[in-house]
């Protein structure tokens, strides 16, 4: 028994429908809605041998019959191989980025929240790991007599701000002088190169130690915090609008893994060499997404640093739809962030 065309077209149909209603597909149901010219009989018949081939399910006995994840797999990689993706989502996204964003957390959350908003299930951003911002200004604000505010500016767009203790004897002209020399020494260099400079200016700038040591501390938090991941999840309970999830146990179950970042951002993380990775039911390899399906794509930037951008949901995702809306993104995640989109 082999797949021919007519199969295809009905299961096709299949897919379409369940993703929509989310309840079983019956042979009446795709004689009626969809015009194929075939009657229910003969339509049940190739239910019946889609079914043996493993592209159909039947939940119960009487039951109409749902895709299996085998289905959903040869969907998915039809879209992919002629390039049904499309891209009418992308004046909407760049709309939900028309503000200026200045730090990349800002900017990594708010993508969550788009991304959330626009799919209706439950989406993760990871930036890029290891992003290496060079500074270009170093400000220090009097807020009191005794603190300051001091803002580093990056060639990312990326702007850090901390109070942070002065001594007493401080006033608006020497915290100028200060930031004027800072900048001249450190514009240019990553954050750790800073952070290694530092040290040098603290026994040459003699009189200024106290401030340099606490702006020290600054930068340190700073360059360790940037080897991290930034990682932000946006509609978590989305999943629970989907019967799949009407299950009390199986809801809990998910919305624990949703807190576990560590191991959500090596779930989504997967393989940043492909600009597409779609993982289906099993294929997730984690027991509590065996009814998910998780789509992920691949960003760029400053330097070339890949970030990801994922979306989690139900197995009769719409994929189509799912996969538009990554690649849309993932062009303006790479525009803002600095880096080269490889698609254009």
């Amino acid at each position: 028994m082999e797949m021919d065309e007519r199969k295809m077209r009905i299961l096709q149909a299949i897919i379409d429908d369940y993703v929509l209603t989310g309840v079983p597909v019956g042979s009446r149901t795709i004689s009626r809605k969809y015009d194929m010219g075939l009657s229910s009989a003969t339509i049940r018949n190739e239910m019946s041998d889609l079914e043996e081939l493993g592209f159909l399910d039947q939940p119960h006995v009487s039951a109409g019959r749902i895709p299996s994840a085998k289905a959903y797999r040869l969907y998915v990689d039809t879209l992919l191989q002629t390039g049904k993706i499309r891209d009418d989502n992308e004046e909407t996204i760049r709309r939900h980025f028309s503000g200026r964003i200045h730090q990349m957390e800002d900017v990594i959350d708010h993508a969550a929240q788009v991304l959330s908003t626009l799919t209706r299930y439950t989406a993760v951003v990871l930036s890029p790991k290891g992003a290496q911002p060079r500074l270009q200004t170093v400000q220090l604000v009097p807020v009191s007599s005794e603190t300051a505010l001091v803002v580093i500016v990056t060639d990312m767009g990326v702007i850090r701000d901390s109070v942070i203790r002065i001594g007493n004897q401080m006033d608006s002209d020497t915290l100028y002088a200060i930031s004027r020399t800072l900048t001249g020494e450190l514009r240019g260099m990553t954050l750790q190169e800073a952070c290694e400079r530092m040290p040098a200016l603290i026994s040459r700038m003699y009189g200024n130690d106290e401030v340099l040591r606490e702006l020290y501390g600054f930068l340190n938090e700073g360059q360790q915090s940037n080897q991290r991941a930034h990682m932000a999840v946006g509609g978590t309970s989305n999943i629970l609008a989907y019967p799949e999830y009407s299950d009390v146990d199986k809801a809990r179950n998910f919305l624990s893994l949703m807190e576990t970042r560590d191991k959500l951002a090596d779930i989504i993380r997967g393989n940043n060499e492909m600009s597409f990775t779609v993982r289906i039911g099993p294929e997730t390899g984690v027991p509590e997404m065996v009814d998910c399906s998780i789509v992920t794509a691949t960003y760029s930037g400053r330097g070339g640093q890949q970030g990801t951008i994922g979306v989690i949901g139900p197995t009769r995702m719409r994929y189509s739809s799912v996969l538009s809306i990554l690649n849309m993104m993932g062009r303006q995640l790479t525009d803002l962030l600095g880096g080269e989109d490889e698609n254009k």
